[in-house]
């Protein structure tokens, strides 16, 4: 079981929209993926149709309480695709961990006693560098850095990479960035297009090759309950999340599932 966090402090970068919508792309191939939805607003659990009167064991009974994974999800409309959801109380779960031993592993541990029922766990982290956000970086294999093509992009991403130098100091030697993906790109505004070029030019190999274009269909599909990929697959915004889990797979150990996402 591979474990990425999407993370960024920043907010409105398609942390969410990423985490949905790359879950649904990897759960096309085959491969089982549980969503984590780490963030108190709960989008990502609204965002695959989750109701809140679903939600009776969530991300804040694993950090709080920690309840077993196998215990915690909701399979959604996607076949392949489960979600541990968010309920209102993790609003208040930063400060209730500050009275626990190892408050940074609470999520590690719940992981270390999991089944080998999931290939892949995203977490969608909330926009901040906190003790939710570092939890979910204790525990994971590497970081998936979603990033808005707008002129503060690399000065957010220095604070982050900071973050995660410490918690790989002191916590997670093995934390590794799986990559940066671009969000938000529009090809009409010069802006974005120098904004690409200094990420890659700072970043190199990193930065996935493929981009998440401004994209209505995105914006939308949260609204109906559903992922963009089954909203309206035929998309820009579909076809490039289809892209992106391309190239993550290539980037993932090769025991992970090979199956090729069809277009």
């Amino acid at each position: 079981m591979k474990c990425i966090a999407i993370a960024n402090q920043k907010g409105g970068v398609g942390k969410t929209t990423t985490a949905i919508n790359l879950g649904t792309a990897l759960a096309a191939t085959g491969m089982r993926v549980l969503l984590i939805d780490l963030d108190p607003q709960g989008n990502c659990s609204t965002g695959l149709g989750i109701n809140r009167a679903d939600r009776d064991r969530s991300s804040y009974d694993l950090l709080i309480g920690e309840a077993a994974l196998e215990d915690s999800y909701i399979p959604t409309k996607v076949p392949n695709l489960d979600i541990v959801p968010a309920t209102v109380d993790l609003s208040g779960a930063e400060i209730e961990l500050v009275e626990f031993d190892e408050r940074t592993h609470r999520l590690d541990k719940v992981f270390s006693r999991a089944s080998d029922r999931w290939d892949v766990v995203l977490i969608d982290c909330p926009p901040s560098l906190g003790l939710l956000t570092m939890n979910a970086m204790v525990a994971a294999d590497s970081l998936l850095v979603p990033l808005q093509c707008e002129f503060f992009a690399l000065e957010g991403l220095s604070q982050l990479l900071n973050t995660v130098e410490r918690i790989r100091t002191r916590f997670n030697p093995g934390l590794s960035i799986l990559g940066v993906a671009l969000t938000m790109y529009d090809r009409r505004n010069r802006l974005t297009e120098q904004v690409s070029e200094d990420v890659r030019a700072v970043l190199g190999k990193v930065v996935f090759d493929t981009v998440i274009p401004r994209n209505v269909r995105l914006s939308e599909a949260p609204s109906h309950g559903l992922p963009a990929l089954i909203y309206d697959h035929r998309c820009s915004g579909s076809e490039a999340y289809i892209a992106l889990a391309r190239e993550l797979i290539a980037r993932l150990p090769k025991t992970a599932p090979r199956d090729v996402i069809a277009a």
